[in-house]
């Protein structure tokens, strides 16, 4: 885990190649690209494989389109596996992995994460409506939905890592959950354009109200983390620093880019940010959960709290998938049948805002830290809120913007056939994610949690965590986003 995170760290300050956030923008913008081809009749993504809510796994695969019916689940499934295969691949090579390792680790990945996603799609675990127990000729479910399958892929990566040390090992070279998220949130700029242009006022709402909510709770969390960290568990500066940042919003960026602005040994956020994917892990297993059972009347609260709540982008913004899933299904069981799309994105907005305040917040410690605590020659610079911008959000906001001009300032034919184009872009989102998911469970070895040292951090991220960073981002998210709810479906 801290070989993965260590590598993480370089690529996120390396200036001399490719890294993961711009291949993120290259690989998210090419999907989308490709996606709106179908605007002009041409369907280029249509044998990519879906899968729907099933009791005979026949039926459970299926290509996106179905002028691409002929080539069946399995051909659909192969042709994504190798679409995939191809372009991280060539991902890789240019990142300076093993291509040879990749291509067998990857190839193990997909089939585990996404076999994973067909058992979570089984009915008995993803029915939700009388109507679809009646299809399916069952009497009980779990009800997660088909995003159940999130789950199971996470549970597979947790009995990997840690039953299975040398298989999980073996699998690293293709554990990159950093990548795979930020290509997921690149195309989920489509869909969350295609869901803002209907209420353009809400979706400006929420943009406003989220990077309010951010900026209070990241100098709260880090004030009071912080504090704890080095009064009363006695850290040092230069442990306490990255520490209170990766606890406080989003760990594992938040811990490299300032755990590097304080020029801190590298040790020192790899170990962070190692504790920090354990912990998410945790809040994903329970907080969409809570949210659920007492959030569901306050969609928008919830999608806001995972946000702040869930400390990684992989498992926040997947999680706030999780979390949408259960409350729209908890609420089509009271009768309220919400828009999709609205709670992932208000998730996914809060996430965006704050990588983009990471840099500046980095800047803000590595300024006051070289010039007042630790003065030495090469003191902060302006340019390191660049250097540590996270690029891939400009291939979010990229594909928002372009998808929101097509929805909203073009020709009645072309916004009506866009939600199909976001659609099929939408199929590639939901396999990063699987792979996501299935990545933090193989990084997450609880073993870890008594060796090297990590007892007195983890006893900081669970005083601090579970006993003041996670209600006061529900109260915020409460006082930002109380009273909003999403737009009912027609």
């Amino acid at each position: 885990m801290a070989d993965i995170a260590l590598a993480s760290a370089g690529e996120a300050v390396s200036k001399e190649r490719l890294n993961e956030d711009w291949l993120a923008v290259i690989i998210g913008v090419a999907v989308f690209a490709l996606a709106l081809f179908s605007l002009s009749g041409t369907d280029l993504l249509g044998w990519a494989v879906t899968t729907s809510v099933y009791t005979d796994i026949t039926a459970a695969l299926a290509p996106i389109a179905k002028v691409y019916g002929a080539i069946g689940g399995l051909g659909a499934l192969l042709a994504t596996y190798v679409s995939l295969l191809v372009v991280l691949s060539a991902g890789v090579v240019a990142l300076g992995a093993d291509v040879k390792k990749f291509a067998a680790a990857f190839t193990a990945v997909f089939a585990i994460a996404y076999a994973s996603w067909i058992i979570g799609s089984y009915a008995h675990i993803a029915a939700v409506t009388p109507a679809e127990y009646q299809k399916f000729g069952i009497a009980w479910a779990l009800k997660l939905t088909n995003e159940g399958g999130f789950i199971v892929a996470l549970a597979s990566g947790l009995v990997i890592a840690n039953f299975f040390p040398r298989l999980a090992e073996w699998l690293k070279e293709a554990i990159r959950p950093e990548l795979y998220i930020k290509i997921a949130i690149v195309i989920l700029g489509a869909t969350v354009a295609v869901t803002a242009a209907g209420r353009l006022n809400l979706a400006s709402a929420i943009l406003l109200r989220g990077a309010a909510a951010i900026v209070e709770a990241y100098l709260i969390y880090w004030s009071v983390v912080y504090f704890v960290a080095r009064k009363w568990f006695g850290f040092s500066r230069e442990w306490s620093v990255p520490l209170a940042s990766g606890i406080s919003i989003c760990g594992v960026a938040a811990a490299i880019a300032t755990g590097g602005a304080i020029r801190a040994r590298p040790a020192v956020p790899v170990l962070v940010s190692s504790l920090v994917v354990v912990f998410a892990v945790v809040e994903i297993l329970i907080l969409p959960f809570l949210a659920q059972t007492f959030l569901w009347q306050e969609p928008l609260v919830a999608g806001a709290w995972i946000g702040l709540a869930v400390k990684t982008d992989g498992a926040a913004v997947a999680g706030g998938g999780i979390t949408e899933s259960l409350i729209m299904a908890k609420a089509a069981a009271e009768g309220i049948k919400y828009q999709p799309g609205w709670i992932l994105a208000t998730t996914a907005t809060i996430k965006v805002f704050i990588d983009i305040f990471i840099g500046i917040w980095a800047f803000i410690l590595g300024y006051i830290w070289t010039n007042h605590i630790d003065r030495r020659a090469d003191t902060a610079k302006p340019s390191e809120i660049w250097e540590r911008f996270p690029k891939f959000i400009l291939g979010f906001v990229l594909v928002f913007a372009i998808s929101l001009f097509l929805a909203t300032g073009t020709t009645p034919g072309i916004a009506k056939a866009l939600p199909s184009a976001a659609g099929e872009a939408n199929v590639f989102r939901v396999i990063f994610f699987i792979l996501t998911f299935f990545s933090i469970g193989v990084l997450s070895d609880f073993r870890k949690l008594w060796q090297d040292g990590f007892g007195k951090l983890a006893a900081v991220y669970v005083v601090s965590l579970f006993g003041f960073v996670i209600w006061v981002g529900l109260l915020i998210s409460w006082l930002f986003f109380g009273g909003i709810t999403p737009p009912l479906a027609s």
